[in-house]
């Protein structure tokens, strides 16, 4: 085996076991914070208990451990390098003529492949334990029952009132600017028992009601009621018919660009699953970028003996990687700004940054 294979498999090991064991040492950090805040959450729900709670910070990990991924990444690639140095094994690797770009080409193809796995592989199941998370989130902590469902089929609404009464309404069209719902079936339940049917041309939403023309009411033991105007109470607005879809974390990168496309085909904004959807696919180079970030601090400051700047470095990349990536998802979120731009730009100037500081520090 030439000695420029046995560095390259060297160097990406050493990478590979950094980036583990502080993603590990995160994970383990924020699983214990999460746990602790779905405790206070919880407050004296009866039906939260401490193995309920486990069990939802067990789910929400997977989610936080991509969001953590690209710190870990960072601060692993700083660490492994610094180690390296410390040694002397990249000083005499650099003796030998070996320049920076050739021993962060190992780097910055092991996060490209962790980046790649982690969008194609981990996501799907990432984003399943996700959703159902959520699901127990809202039942448990918020105790609310109102979800959505947009299929090919229609829409299917499910709605819950403080009484213990159920509706479950289905719609074969939905104008999203009226709020108006199309041969329309609302189906009631009280203690899982069906208590009546309602079968309509149409249903607007007002304030605190429907409002269903042309329909048919049943009730059980009684024949059938004609109208020709109802009024059906409700708890639902507009706002959270649009937040009862399900969030883009709750989808994988496999089916986010076929519901991008139902829900834009419907008349509803896909702004936030878009955003989401490019931002997964920003994810590999994102990944790259933080080698070349954690290089332009564990390299040149360790050599000139500044540790302390190099992890003070490290910190503030990371504080800022994050702030820069909230500001911009938030822009991308109200339209100030195209949604490519908004998922991209984090990535790109963490390319920018890392590859014009490394130029200027080192003479390749």
């Amino acid at each position: 085996m030439s000695p420029w294979k046995t560095l390259f498999r060297y160097i990406v090991l050493q990478f590979l076991l950094w980036c583990a064991g502080v993603f590990l040492a995160m994970l383990v950090i924020v699983f214990l914070l999460d746990y602790i805040e779905l405790i206070r959450r919880a407050g004296s729900r009866p039906e939260a208990t401490l193995l309920v709670l486990l069990k939802m910070a067990a789910l929400k990990q997977p989610e936080m451990a991509q969001q953590i991924l690209p710190f870990a990444i960072l601060f692993g690639t700083m660490m492994a390098f610094w180690r390296m140095t410390r040694m002397n094994e990249l000083v005499v690797a650099r003796a030998a003529g070996v320049s920076v770009w050739q021993f962060l080409a190992p780097p910055l193809a092991g996060a490209l492949f962790i980046g790649i796995v982690t969008v194609c592989l981990f996501n799907p199941i990432a984003s399943v334990m996700q959703s159902r998370y959520e699901a127990l989130e809202s039942r448990i902590l918020h105790g609310t029952g109102d979800q959505l469902s947009l299929s090919r089929s229609g829409l299917w609404l499910r709605q819950s009132e403080n009484d213990g009464d159920n509706s479950v309404i289905h719609a074969e069209r939905l104008l999203p600017k009226r709020t108006e719902l199309e041969d329309v079936m609302m189906l009631s339940f009280n203690d899982m028992q069906l208590v009546g049917r309602i079968d309509a041309k149409s249903a607007v939403l007002k304030s605190g009601n429907w409002q269903v023309k042309d329909g048919v009411r049943w009730t059980p033991g009684k024949p059938p009621e004609p109208f020709q105007h109802l009024v059906v109470p409700t708890n639902l607005t507009p706002a959270k018919i649009q937040e009862s879809f399900a969030s883009p974390e709750t989808m994988s990168f496999w089916e986010l660009p076929g519901f991008i496309h139902l829900l834009e085909s419907s008349g509803f904004s896909a702004q936030r699953h878009r955003l989401y959807f490019n931002r997964l696919l920003s994810i590999p180079f994102l990944f790259s970028a933080m080698v070349l970030i954690a290089a332009t601090f564990s390299l040149r400051m360790q050599r000139r003996g500044g540790t302390s700047l190099m992890i003070a470095g490290g910190l503030a990349s990371g504080f800022l990687l994050y702030l820069l990536s909230n500001v911009i998802f938030a822009l991308g979120l109200a339209s100030t700004i195209p949604v490519s731009l908004a998922a991209w730009t984090p990535t790109g100037v963490s390319w920018a940054l890392g590859a014009s500081m490394l130029l200027h520090l080192e003479d390749g």
